[in-house]
């Protein structure tokens, strides 16, 4: 028997940052050893919001250097890009014509960002549901890494391929196959440097909240030096009137190796004068590994493009076979 399969993907808007790191990329890594993995680049989503279209091409090549910069392997993972593979976007209008309403009006993601974007709010972000089901499904994997944030958009996967095999397969034969949620261990949600009690996010509008994978040693140093502290000296985990030492302490213990244990140890009476500056130093050593063999991907385009195109082929492989399925469930006639 063949290894389970998973599948994963990130936008590609703008830099991926310590939290794409530390809370999925990190993961994935692990994951490819025992699992057949396939990682994309979900660019269609990343126009259900306002995006400058000059940089979404090179921000999808960023991506995909960062993937393999942190260690994804591209003979032990598929790495594509979403929108080479036409398979997603049909795929998602076949489930719109099986998914109730009202399904996705309980969306809590959609009404969160529908709030910022006010009257500019589009049917692709409300739809926004219906295509991720579409990536997951059309590749029939075992399980999907994913945070607890996005476990509601997991189980609304399982309930649109429940209702498609229900409506057009039977109990004995699905025509989709059903993914289980995996849901990613506890620690490595990374929180905002500026805010302890919000996710690290590339959509804040501060630079300064976020450590971004390609950030230079000073502007790393420059941004932890400022980042939202107390005025408690000695540090502590799981104080939660501390949300900013908890992810702080959080992090170093991560980026440095160690237990929780000897970093409560370590830090239980420094101040944030001396902390800081260790934490920048661990998270710069960290980092500079991934950023030399990223800037060197990046000055490699056409060994970057080779990556794709050939994990575009296989992933597509896979994905038209799923569709067709479904097309042939729905009584669409083939192709002569």
């Amino acid at each position: 028997m063949g290894k389970n399969r998973i599948l994963s993907g990130i936008q590609p808007t703008g830099n991926l940052h310590l939290g794409n790191y530390l809370g999925a990329i990190r993961n994935w890594v692990a994951l490819q050893e025992e699992y057949d993995s396939f990682l994309f680049m979900a660019d269609l989503h990343a126009i259900t919001v306002p995006h400058d279209p000059k940089s979404l091409a090179e921000d999808t090549y960023k991506v995909a250097a960062t993937y393999l910069a942190c260690g994804i392997d591209p003979q032990k993972s598929t790495i594509f890009v979403q929108s080479h593979i036409s398979a997603h976007s049909e795929l998602a209008w076949l489930f719109n014509c099986v998914t109730p309403l009202n399904w996705l009006e309980r969306m809590i993601q959609f009404k969160e960002k529908a709030v910022k974007q006010g009257e500019n709010v589009t049917v692709g972000l409300f739809d926004y549901p219906v295509l991720q089901a579409a990536d997951i499904l059309l590749y029939e994997p075992d399980l999907v890494p994913v945070g607890e944030d996005q476990k509601q958009h997991v189980e609304l996967t399982r309930d649109i391929v429940n209702r498609f095999n229900f409506q057009y397969g039977s109990e004995d034969q699905p025509v989709i196959k059903v993914p289980e949620p995996m849901i990613q261990a506890a620690g490595a949600r990374v929180m905002s440097l500026t805010d302890g009690t919000k996710k690290m996010s590339k959509s804040d509008p501060s630079e300064m909240s976020r450590i971004d994978l390609i950030d230079p040693p000073e502007l790393i140093q420059k941004k932890i030096k400022r980042c939202k502290s107390d005025p408690v000296r000695g540090l502590e985990f799981d104080n939660p009137d501390r949300p900013e030492c908890q992810n702080l302490l959080t992090l170093y213990m991560i980026l440095s190796g160690q237990t929780k244990e000897a970093v409560a140890q370590e830090c239980a009476e420094m101040g944030w004068g001396q902390f800081k500056p260790l934490l920048a130093e661990t998270m710069v050593a960290a980092l500079q590994p991934i950023q030399e063999k990223y800037h060197a991907l990046m000055a490699d385009r056409t060994y970057l493009e080779s990556i794709l195109r050939e994990g575009r082929e296989k992933a597509e492989a896979i994905a038209l076979q799923t569709l067709a399925k479904a097309k042939v469930a729905l009584g669409y006639s083939q192709p002569l």
